[in-house]
This record gives C-alpha cells, sequence and structure tokens, in this order.
C-alpha cells in the first residue's frame, strides 16, 4: 500500500543514491544480483556496490550493446543483472541487444536508462532521450517503468531483485532530486496506476517528473471550479487499462504528462486504451517532436511545454471539448 505525502518538496534523496542503496541491501541478502555500467558507475551511485561486491560489479565501459549482451549471458546463468546507461543510450544503442539477446530468448533482465528526457539538462540533444520509451515499448513482454521518486525507485529495485518478477524491465529515472510523492515505507504493485487525487471532471494521468506538476495543476484547477483527479501511471507497459478506463467513464476527459516526445510514450498508451474501452477527449502535454538541448531543467520545463500552466491549459480543453 502507498501513502500520498500532504506536501509535494523535492525529496532530500537523490534518485541515484536511492538506487544504489536498494541495490546494495538487495545484492546483501541475494548473491544473484550483479551490478553493469557503461563508465558512470561514480556518477550513478553504485561506487559503494562496486567497492563492496567487486566479484559481482562489471564495469563496461562505452559499450552499452555490449553490456546488455553480457546482462543477457549472466541471466543465462541464473544472475538477476541490473545494467546502466544514461536512457538515450541503453534505448537507442543497445536496442537490437535487448530485443534479441534480452525479450526474444526470454532472459531476466532489468535495464536503467537514467537522465530521461529534460533532466539530461547540460549534457544536451544527442543525451536527451524524448524516444527511449517509443524506441523499446513494441517489444514483446517488455516492461516499461517511469519512477516517480526514490521511495517508489526503493521499493521497485527491491521487489526486481527477487523472484517475484521475470523478463526485461526498463526502468526511466534522473540520477538526481526528485519531488517527493509517496510517504517512507510505502509499497508498489507493478502494472497498477496511483490514484493520488480524486476528481470528477477531468482525469490528469502523468508518470515519472511530470506527476509533482500534475498534482500542482489539479490545485489550480479546484481554484477554478474543476475537480481533477490524478493518476500516477509508472508502468507504461504493460498499462493499467482497468484504471484508465474507469477514470475515462467517470470523469469523461483526460490529459496525458510525460516528460516524453508525444508520440510512443505515455500518451500513445493511454490513447491505445481509451480508444478500445471508453473513448473520450484526451489532450497530451509532452513534448512536440522536438529534439533536446542544451539548459537548466526549469529552462527546459518551460521551454517544451511541462509546466502545471501546460497541463491545466490541456485540462480545460479536455473540459471544454467534453462538454461540446
Amino acid at each position: 500500500m502507498y501513502t500520498v505525502l500532504t506536501k509535494i518538496e523535492t525529496h532530500p534523496t537523490l534518485m541515484r543514491d536511492a538506487f544504489g542503496q536498494a541495490l546494495t541491501a538487495a545484492a546483501e541478502r541475494d548473491d544473484r544480483v550483479v551490478a553493469l555500467d557503461a563508465d558512470l558507475a561514480s556518477a550513478f551511485g553504485l561506487s559503494d556496490f562496486f567497492r563492496r561486491f567487486p566479484g559481482r560489479a562489471i564495469q563496461c565501459g562505452i559499450a552499452e550493446a555490449n553490456m546488455v549482451g553480457v546482462a543477457a549471458g549472466l541471466s543465462s546463468v541464473g544472475k538477476i543483472p541490473f545494467a546502466h546507461s544514461f536512457g538515450c543510450f541503453t534505448s537507442r544503442r543497445a536496442c537490437d541487444q535487448i530485443m534479441i539477446s534480452g525479450a526474444y530468448a526470454k532472459l531476466n533482465l532489468r535495464l536503467i536508462g537514467s537522465d530521461p528526457g529534460i533532466t539530461a539538462a547540460h549534457n544536451g540533444g544527442t543525451h536527451m532521450p524524448f524516444e527511449d520509451i517509443g524506441v523499446l515499448r513494441s517489444i514483446p513482454r517488455i516492461t516499461i517503468l517511469d519512477l516517480t521518486d526514490p521511495v517508489l525507485l526503493g521499493d521497485i529495485v527491491d521487489q526486481l531483485a527477487g523472484d517475484k518478477y521475470y523478463g526485461v524491465y526498463y526502468m526511466r529515472f534522473p540520477r538526481k532530486n526528485a519531488k517527493g510523492i509517496y510517504a517512507p515505507g510505502s509499497t508498489f504493485e507493478i502494472g497498477k496506476g496511483n490514484l493520488l487525487r480524486g476528481g470528477a471532471d477531468v482525469t490528469i494521468i502523468a508518470a515519472g517528473i511530470m506527476v509533482a506538476p500534475a498534482l500542482s495543476a489539479a490545485d489550480a484547477l479546484a481554484a477554478d471550479g474543476i475537480s481533477a483527479r490524478v493518476i500516477d501511471l509508472f508502468t507504461i507497459k504493460p498499462v493499467d487499462a482497468d484504471i484508465i478506463a474507469r477514470a475515462a467513464a467517470e470523469t469523461g476527459a483526460i490529459v496525458t504528462a510525460e516528460n516524453h516526445n508525444v508520440y510512443g510514450g505515455l500518451g500513445s498508451a493511454v490513447a491505445e486504451c481509451v480508444v478500445r474501452t471508453q473513448p473520450v477527449p484526451i489532450e497530451m502535454v509532452g513534448v512536440d517532436d522536438r529534439f533536446g538541448q542544451v539548459g537548466s531543467e526549469n529552462f527546459l520545463l518551460k521551454e517544451y511545454d511541462l509546466t502545471p500552466e501546460h497541463i491545466v491549459r490541456a485540462a480545460k480543453l479536455a473540459v471544454q471539448r467534453k462538454n461540446g
């Protein structure tokens, strides 16, 4: 069960530290847990893991496709490999290995793509994946997670380090700070969306760093007399069709908010579900088919229309369309 914080503030724990702590704790319990990295271990909070478990820590260098192949080999002999690089490289450079060596071969991989979308910030357009979900979502049986805060991240790593889940899992999240959404001790179910706030007029479905702006937008909409439901759909695939269909039926309008291209990501996944179950007006807040650029996160959020104000505008348009 999860509990939503009443006050949304920047979480004191960096996402990379939450990941490193959770993976190190998992490795202490289970000697099958292995960490692989593509020359980013110290930048990703894995230094302690590499120091404590040198026999289960593999520095693959800047060779992401090979890293996924190594992870697949480890899985084939019963290990539980967690392989990390920036999201642009884990998804684009290693796509064929994820497809053939991982999913097609029915192996057990945990793949991490850090600094997705605008969170790549000053690393610029070449390192700013607005397409990683779209690249990977069509691979059969892959699970894709856009993780919201350190509490959710830690619980998911803990679950994926055991025997409950098997298959190819791709996790995307920033390395640094995130807004705290969930109370410590919360637990989560992969494949199920989290209802963060009730509402009757429109539903905002968000994931990752866009959850906090979605909650801020709901507050602003309430001030204008619009009741907005907010859902954290942290599992992009398989999508929680039940919570989406129920939201569509009960509120009659949907807005999606994602740190990703509007093509192929969360908005596409929700629209595919809605058109099959309960067709209603949908507005998508996301990157409108553009490449990335260098800048601070605050600048990029505004540049790519990812602010609470843009969500409010989309919600009002969805409600207007619903009311005809």
